[in-house]
């Protein structure tokens, strides 16, 4: 057995740490949060005293400097406990390494610090209510005037829209398709922002939901990443990382919801014994159990290819999200199958699980999307 298939010593110590902070501060209230609507940012707080508010961030920007397999490793953790939550550090990450990857010195010294540590919370606003898949057809307009942008449009999907301090925006600076379209930072403050109210969803109820409104709002030139118009690629960059990330979170999810299978067959008595002592439970843990290590490899891999940014990095993040999300799904469906009528009270964890998995093969780029970039791929070569 070569060590490719071994994660090294750092990285199960920060597998081992994220591990534990789940259990402390993120499983036994996951429940709680997700009744109550409440969305933990005290728990991000103490999250970013550990670094996992930059994970991929460099360190001279404050950052920890790890790779997209470390990334994926401490999202898979954290989704044990709550995939809502563990989606979220996610979206603050992909905004955090935005800035940090593509923005100049000034406008890093300023928003960097706080993201860092957590201080600040950020939002990534890409969707608009007429452009989800075709996201380049987005109609947010920022026109010049002086030393400001003046926004104009709506968002639409934003995580975190009315809480969070800072939205890292694509929108509109001129006419053409993708090259016009520009990334501006905006501040909570700002006039002319506001927000919707927040989306009544299935799942995700750890995580407040809402429409970004921009009205004559009025953002300094200086809060632009980058060049003007370069906004699409760097959307485009991030979602790779966001791809692996949305996977692993459906990883945790369904681990947690196979660990809990596992348990309550043991425990469950019919017709005189355990129901784990029947072939079909053992046939169904022993293929949710497959199916949950072959995404796991194929995500682990990808993430490698990430990190080296290998020239197929794309088409294997999106195999990999696709194969995660609707393997972690499925494997969550099957645990509430075996807890039967119990799967389907809130008094077990695996309800919440199948509605907090449901959305990983919409967001990030639908599943259908996926198969489109795969195919395409395919076709090129």
């Amino acid at each position: 057995m070569t060590d490719q298939f071994q994660l090294t010593d750092d990285q199960l110590a920060i597998q081992d740490m994220a591990r534990k902070f789940t259990a402390d501060r993120i499983t036994p209230f996951a429940a709680e949060w997700d009744e109550k609507h409440y969305y933990p940012v005290d728990v991000w707080k103490a999250a970013g005293e550990l670094g996992f508010g930059a994970i991929y961030v460099a360190e001279e920007s404050g950052g920890i400097g790890l790779g997209r397999l470390e990334a994926a490793l401490i999202m898979e953790a954290m989704a044990y406990g709550c995939p809502a939550t563990s989606a979220y550090v996610s979206i603050h990450n992909m905004a955090t390494w935005m800035i940090d990857r593509f923005g100049g010195p000034e406008i890093k010294a300023r928003f960097l610090p706080d993201l860092v540590s957590m201080g600040k919370i950020a939002s990534y606003c890409l969707t608009e209510p007429g452009s989800g898949s075709d996201a380049a057809a987005l109609k947010t307009t920022a026109k010049k005037d002086g030393d400001h942008y003046v926004l104009n449009g709506t968002k639409q999907f934003i995580s975190g829209a009315g809480v969070n301090d800072i939205y890292v925006c694509m929108v509109r600076t001129s006419e053409e398709k993708s090259k016009g379209i520009s990334c501006l930072v905006v501040e909570k403050d700002t006039p002319g922002l506001s927000f919707g109210a927040p989306e009544k969803k299935l799942g995700w109820n750890a995580s407040p939901t809402a429409q970004v409104i921009f009205e004559d709002c009025r953002v300094p030139v200086e809060n632009c990443v980058g060049a003007e118009g370069d906004g699409f690629r760097f959307a485009m960059a991030g979602l790779d990382g966001g791809r692996l990330n949305i996977g692993a979170c459906s990883l945790g999810g369904a681990q947690r919801c196979l660990d809990e299978a596992v348990a309550y067959t043991k425990d469950r008595q019919q017709f005189g014994q355990p129901i784990a002592d029947f072939q079909n439970t053992q046939f169904m843990l022993a293929d949710m159990a497959t199916d949950l290590e072959a995404a796991r490899a194929l995500l682990y891999m990808a993430a490698a290819k990430v990190t080296a940014n290998a020239p197929d990095k794309s088409r294997f993040s999106a195999m990999a999200k696709r194969l995660a999300t609707d393997s972690g799904s499925k494997v969550v469906n099957d645990a509430l199958q075996l807890f039967g009528g119990y799967g389907y009270l809130k008094d077990y964890p695996i309800e919440r699980f199948w509605r907090d998995l449901r959305v990983h093969s919409i967001l990030e780029g639908t599943n259908q999307v996926m198969r489109m970039i795969v195919g395409r791929d395919l076709l090129r070569q």
